[in-house]
C-alpha cells in the first residue's frame, strides 16, 4: 500500500444549494458528453467504495488499494483519503468506464453515485452534529445539467441509493466528524495509518482481528465475532466502532477484566 502523503483532496466548486432548492439534470447514452465525467476527475472513494469495488473485481482490499488509488491525508485533520487512481493516459479516464458506460455501474462510488451533487460536511463544533451541505457541480460541457426531470436532493440520494450506502457508513461519518477533532486537534501519522487500515483495508483488519490475540483482549459477544467472520458489512461496522475506542478513548469496546493493562488509544 503507499504511504499517506501530506495532501488534501481538491476543493469542491459549483453552486451551493439552498435547503429545499431543487435541479433538473439527466443522463442518456445519447448525450455527446456520455463518460465526460469520467475522465480527469478527483473521485474520493469512501470505506464501503473501496469493499464493493474489490469484491467487484474480485481483489483483496490490500490489492485494490495498491493497484487503483492514491492514498493521502488530510492535512487539516490528519484523516486519510483514498482517491481512485485514472488511466495514466493523456485522457485520465477512469479505469472502470468503456464507450458504453460504466462497467462496475451496481457498484460505482458514492461520488458517482451523487453527480451532479456534491455533499461536504463542516467542522465538528461543540454542541452542534455537523450538517451536510450541497453543491450542484455546474460542469459547463455536461449536457444534462439544467435538462429532463426536476430533483430534490434528498429524492436524487435515494434514486441513487445514496441514502442507502450513507446508513451502511454512519458509523464512519462519526468517525470524521468527531468532536475530538474540535480546537485543532488532528491525527498524528501513526493514527492516519490504523484508520487507513481499519476502515479501507478490511482484508488487513480482519487478519488482526482473527490471526492474532485481539479477541482475546476484548470482550466481544459470540454471534458478533460469528457474523462478522463470515459478514463483510458487520466486521467494516465493527471496525468503526473500534476506531472510536482506539482514536477516541471512548468506551466502545470493552476489554476483558483479566487484562486491565491494555491501552485504550493506539
Amino acid at each position: 500500500m503507499s504511504a499517506p502523503a501530506a495532501a488534501d483532496a481538491p476543493p469542491i466548486e459549483g453552486r451551493l444549494l439552498e435547503p429545499g432548492e431543487t435541479f433538473r439534470f439527466q443522463c442518456r447514452k445519447d448525450l455527446p458528453c456520455f463518460t465526460r465525467c469520467c475522465a480527469d476527475v478527483t473521485i474520493v472513494l469512501t470505506p464501503l467504495d473501496v469493499l464493493r469495488l474489490a469484491r467487484r473485481l474480485d481483489l483483496g482490499t490490500t490489492e485494490f488499494l495498491e493497484r487503483h488509488t492514491h492514498i493521502t491525508w488530510s492535512s487539516e485533520l490528519g484523516l486519510p483519503v483514498v482517491l481512485l487512481r485514472m488511466e495514466d493516459t493523456e485522457e485520465k479516464t477512469c479505469p472502470f468506464v468503456s464507450r458504453e458506460g460504466c462497467t462496475v455501474y451496481e457498484d460505482r462510488p458514492w461520488a458517482c453515485r451523487m453527480y451532479p451533487l456534491a455533499m461536504a460536511l463542516p467542522p465538528a463544533r461543540a454542541g452542534e452534529v455537523p450538517q451536510p451541505v450541497f453543491t450542484l457541480l455546474e460542469d459547463g460541457w455536461c449536457e444534462g445539467c439544467g435538462t429532463g426531470p426536476e430533483w430534490h436532493v434528498d429524492i436524487w440520494r435515494e434514486d441513487q441509493h445514496v441514502l442507502e450506502q450513507e446508513l451502511l457508513e454512519k458509523g464512519f461519518r462519526d468517525l470524521v466528524g468527531h468532536p475530538w477533532f474540535i480546537g485543532g486537534r488532528r491525527l498524528d501519522e501513526r493514527r492516519t495509518r490504523v484508520m487507513l487500515m481499519a476502515c479501507y483495508d478490511l482484508d488487513r483488519f480482519r487478519e488482526m482481528v482473527f490471526e492474532t490475540t485481539f479477541l482475546q483482549r476484548f470482550e466481544i459477544p459470540r454471534e458478533r465475532v460469528a457474523k462478522m467472520a463470515r459478514d463483510d458489512l458487520a466486521l467494516l461496522d465493527f471496525a468503526f466502532r473500534w476506531l472510536r475506542f482506539a482514536l477516541f478513548g471512548e468506551p466502545t469496546i470493552a476489554v476483558r477484566a483479566h487484562r486491565p493493562g491494555i491501552r485504550r488509544k493506539v
